[in-house]
């Protein structure tokens, strides 16, 4: 049978005795379509496979649903590889892409782990294989780096080999490039000098690609590295220093006329801020985060790429997200609550303190134009 895309109902975090009886209704409906959609990726037509890996993509990037999962583990495992295995192009990138969000899911539980072990072979099998559909392999790529960034275990070897990979596919060098460098941000102090030894110069390099997508991750690659090169050693000093800088200055200041204005725009929004970084505050109901370098930027950026939208959701009910960015256990408030945290956009009251919410142990309530009291955790 094939399906319409799932609708998710929109989530609510509710003090105990406060949630309607109706919600139980909803959440066991929702329930009923998802166990639908498991078992459309055991169909025989196409069509309703790829329905379902739809509106599970759907699903799990706009709700939490661990311990759902987690009784569905298994199941959802074997669909997933005969998916990677026996399905076609498109097929093939949704199921990798349902495995990324699955590990999401369950990245804070053993069974993250479990699923990831499972599919991890036959996602680096479908990477490495140069006949292998080019959106594919982008979509096993993104799986790769997010699952064993949230799902692999201590003693998985992160090689830290920069990937390549034939001309003429630049999507999926970008991905692959992404997918890296969101490893190489838990790299060990250790093992930063020779990463930097052996891939700035042929980072450096690919700085003359003429694609701007990918000359654009090969800048925030290149910050995140001379970032956490300087964390180990403050008096870090590269000795291409001045080339590489007047290749930045001119990509910051690039006007070639040959080049779309958007991408002109973008990219050299991005190697002046290899520069001077630009600090943004994230928002999600009544709290934020603050990205205020190229590692955290590098690590929301994978998540946000994955889970769209659905990212703020996460931030504020996911524990592995929460632990990552270390907002504590999530926020229990009620409706009133919330509605009593509206204000009026031009009512400014500074509240007192009430406790850290965040890395940073600083967390302070205030109320500015046209938001909710939030609060901010202060990723210093």
């Amino acid at each position: 049978m094939l399906l319409t895309p799932l609708v998710v109902l929109s989530p609510l975090v509710c003090v105990a005795g406060t949630e309607p009886a109706d919600e139980q209704t909803a959440a066991e409906e929702t329930e009923d379509k998802l166990k639908q959609c498991i078992d459309n990726l055991m169909d025989k037509s196409v069509k309703s496979r790829l329905a379902g890996l739809e509106s599970l993509k759907l699903a799990f990037s706009s709700k939490t649903l661990c311990d759902f999962l987690v009784e569905r583990r298994l199941t959802l495992t074997d669909c997933l590889e005969r998916c990677l295995r026996k399905g076609g192009v498109e097929e093939q990138a949704a199921a990798a892409q349902v495995t990324t969000l699955l590990c999401i899911q369950l990245g804070g539980v053993s069974e993250g782990e479990e699923i990831f072990k499972a599919l991890r072979p036959i996602l680096s099998t479908i990477l490495s294989d140069p006949g292998a559909s080019p959106t594919a392999r982008q979509s096993c790529a993104s799986a790769l780096g997010m699952c064993c960034y949230v799902a692999a275990a201590d003693d998985v070897e992160r090689d830290g080999t920069l990937p390549t990979h034939k001309p003429g596919i630049q999507a999926l060098h970008c991905t692959a490039l992404q997918s890296w460098s969101l490893l190489i941000t838990i790299c060990p102090a250790s093992r930063v000098d020779k990463l930097l030894e052996e891939h700035l110069p042929r980072l450096q390099a690919c700085l003359s690609s003429n694609d701007v997508h990918f000359r654009i991750a090969v800048g925030e690659t290149i910050a995140l590295l001379f970032e956490l090169a300087r964390e180990s050693d403050r008096e870090f000093v590269y000795e291409d220093t001045d080339d590489l800088c007047e290749q930045l200055k001119g990509l910051a200041t690039d006007g070639n006329k040959h080049r779309a204005k958007t991408d002109r725009r973008k990219q050299r929004s991005v190697f002046r801020e290899s520069d001077d970084f630009t600090e943004e505050r994230i928002r999600f109901s009544v709290e934020s985060i603050y990205i205020d370098c190229w590692i955290r930027r590098r690590i929301y950026d994978a998540f946000k790429e994955v889970l769209g939208s659905g990212v703020l959701h996460h931030l504020q009910l996911n524990q592995l997200l929460r632990d990552i960015f270390e907002l504590g256990p999530p926020l229990m408030l009620d409706r009133a609550s919330i509605r009593a945290s509206k204000i009026s956009r031009f009512e400014k009251v500074s509240l007192p303190c009430l406790g850290s919410q965040g890395l940073g142990g600083e967390g302070t309530l205030m109320s500015e134009p046209g938001t909710l009291f939030e609060t901010s955790a202060v990723l210093s």
